[in-house]
């Protein structure tokens, strides 16, 4: 692509290092979905028990984006990123060595602290390296990593599971993590927006203070889009396996189906924000996901829910594929590491009950409903807020202008 073909070598080792990043966290959460059946016949537990610990990890992650943010915003993104990755990465490793269910909830708490700070800064650092005319691609780009995280991770459980088991694939995970570390350190630069002045810093009281808005704003549309990402997701492995009957195996290829087809959407509407802006877009992803849920929650056989599944799955992370780009030209210039990365996680802290919501929904009333009525619901909402809400489209990330709302 043209556009590729301008980007500086800095440029191009700072848009890889934050998708890497972000894609081996995202490795490390979805290997939790996939490996709940077996975790609670191991831990003598339901799934619904079990599943606490992904809602513990999505509850913890904003304080690891707060925390982690600060440190960002105070002493550089590219320290304390690699200091962030050393933790998750550890955190998760732990988790091939739990002995029970409750020392399994206070790992996985942990770990989603370790998890929350990435996000954040992988996002800030990358839309403040390159061009404003990147943005939209570079924003279907590291949202993508979610996608191909999840991709990662549903190879792994198809190809290794039988081998290894569950906490094996956890124990194998920390060497492409920590491998990063050195890769930031020899490749990546400091943001050249991040100022080390305190002038630059903003407190956390004053941004609260200056944009309550647009805060309460953010944080209600990211826990929408928690409920659309994930009420799409971590339920379907499950239902793949108890609903339909399939094997580890033709799960993974499932998923790997309708996992390409999120990654292709991430790039396509990431791209198409860059032109015709990113609200119109994620409006577009949202509204056009509805008509395929259909075929992906009740269709009666595997090719109709792989079809299904990849429409579906394209359409909701190509609506997600614009948040970082989004959040981040709204932020305050002096708090973006901890802005954008906190008011995304406070939306995973509020949606973190989808799994357990929808196990429950499952168990009362069937597998379809529970993903159709869940997903269908985020969308509208999604929709509503977006056509109220405002844009940045393009801003400077040095001296953005003031957003209304």
């Amino acid at each position: 692509m043209k556009i590729l073909s301008s980007w500086t070598s800095t440029q191009k080792h700072v848009v890889a290092a934050s998708f890497m990043v972000w894609t081996l966290d995202a490795l490390d959460f979805f290997l939790l979905i996939f490996s709940l059946k077996y975790m609670a016949t191991e831990f003598h537990a339901s799934i619904i028990q079990v599943s606490l610990g992904t809602t513990l990890t999505l509850a913890c992650r904003p304080v690891g984006a707060y925390l982690f943010g600060r440190l960002a915003d105070r002493y550089g993104r590219r320290p304390i990123l690699m200091f962030n990755v050393f933790v998750y990465s550890i955190l998760s490793f732990c988790i091939g060595f739990v002995p029970n269910l409750t020392t399994f909830l206070i790992v996985t708490a942990s770990f989603g602290v370790g998890m929350g700070g990435v996000w954040g800064i992988c996002s800030s650092l990358a839309m403040e390296t390159i061009e404003p005319k990147s943005r939209g691609l570079v924003s279907g780009l590291l949202q993508s990593g979610y996608s191909t995280g999840y991709l990662l991770s549903s190879a792994l459980f198809g190809l290794t599971f039988a081998a290894i088991g569950w906490r094996g694939m956890f124990m194998v995970c920390i060497v492409p993590a920590l491998l990063l570390i050195p890769y930031i350190y020899f490749k990546v630069p400091e943001s050249p927006v991040f100022d080390v002045s305190a002038s630059n810093r903003l407190s956390t009281v004053s941004v609260l203070r200056t944009h309550w808005k647009l805060t309460l704003y953010a944080i209600f549309l990211a826990t929408a889009l928690i409920y659309y990402s994930h009420g799409t997701q971590d339920l379907y492995p499950t239902f793949l396996l108890k609903r339909h009957g399939l094997t580890p195996g033709q799960v993974g290829m499932v998923v790997t189906v309708y996992t390409i087809g999120a990654i292709l959407g991430s790039v396509v509407f990431g791209s198409l924000s860059q032109r015709y802006g990113r609200r119109r877009m994620m409006i577009a992803a949202a509204l056009l996901a509805i008509p395929t849920m259909y075929i992906w929650a009740f269709s009666g056989n595997a090719l109709g829910l792989t079809i299904g599944a990849f429409f579906v799955n394209f359409f909701v992370q190509g609506c997600w594929s614009i948040i970082p780009a989004y959040l981040n030209e709204l932020s305050p210039a002096g708090a973006r590491g901890t802005f954008a990365g906190t008011v995304y996680q406070l939306g995973s802290l509020f949606g973190a009950a989808n799994l357990t919501l929808q196990t429950e929904i499952a168990n009362s009333y069937g597998y379809g409903l529970a993903l159709a009525s869940v997903a269908i619901l985020a969308a509208i909402v999604i929709t509503v807020m977006l056509m109220l809400g405002p844009e940045a489209h393009n801003v400077s990330m040095k001296q953005p202008q003031p957003v209304a709302i």
